[in-house]
């Protein structure tokens, strides 16, 4: 075989490396980003300059002026459907990092769907964003079972949830629960499981500014 007809097999060798190289490095962060899945309670999280607050609640917020951009989020529901965070701006979108599997997640579920069913007429939508389910079967059972009426994604891999940007009020715990301005930035963050008096207390504060 002649040098020239190598050359292309090499090329293509080294290709093959480089992609499997990336697929690793993705999975390799999304495990980081996931080992402290199904906890109990949270951290606040974030290194550098962060430009937000976490409270002895465990509420992390940021100001106006330092709010990052929400993600595109966008893509296979649950229950077969298709969901884009983006056709929700201009609401409060409340979103919601779960597992069928998650203990803590089983726990607020109801509390949830409690307060969407309170608030969706004030300009409020949840959106979940399931992840580490390895078919949306035990999702859909999840969902049935707690009578959640708002749309998840499907993200089995959690690649949705490493589009955020590091240091900003990513979600890094399995649950995580996020609010989303209606300029579509990124305003608070917890993590950790929710009772429902702690998540009206993290969602009342952008009901009552346009008041």
């Amino acid at each position: 075989m002649s040098a020239a007809s190598r050359a292309p097999l090499r090329s293509d060798r080294n290709t093959a490396r480089a992609r499997s190289r990336a697929l690793l490095a993705a999975g390799a962060a999304a495990a980081a980003l996931l080992v402290s899945a199904c906890g109990s309670g949270g951290t606040s999280g974030g290194g550098g300059q962060t430009g937000f607050v976490t409270g002895s609640d465990g509420i992390a917020t940021a100001e106006e002026g330092e709010r990052a951009d929400a993600p595109e989020l966008s893509g296979e529901t649950v229950d077969g459907g298709q969901a884009d965070v983006a056709d929700y701006r201009g609401k409060i979108v409340v979103l919601n990092v779960w597992g069928s599997w998650c203990g803590p997640c089983r726990a607020e579920a109801k509390n949830l769907e409690k307060v969407y069913t309170d608030t969706k007429d004030q300009g409020v939508q949840f959106v979940g964003i399931n992840t580490r389910d390895t078919s949306t079967g035990p999702a859909r059972s999840f969902e049935q079972d707690y009578g959640i009426s708002y749309p998840s994604l499907y993200d089995p891999s959690g690649k949705l949830l490493l589009r955020f940007e590091k240091g900003t009020l990513n979600p890094q715990a399995i649950p995580s629960t996020l609010v989303i301005d209606r300029e579509g930035k990124v305003a608070a963050r917890t993590l950790q499981a929710l009772s429902e008096e702690k998540l009206r207390k993290m969602l009342d504060p952008f009901l009552q500014s346009e008041k």
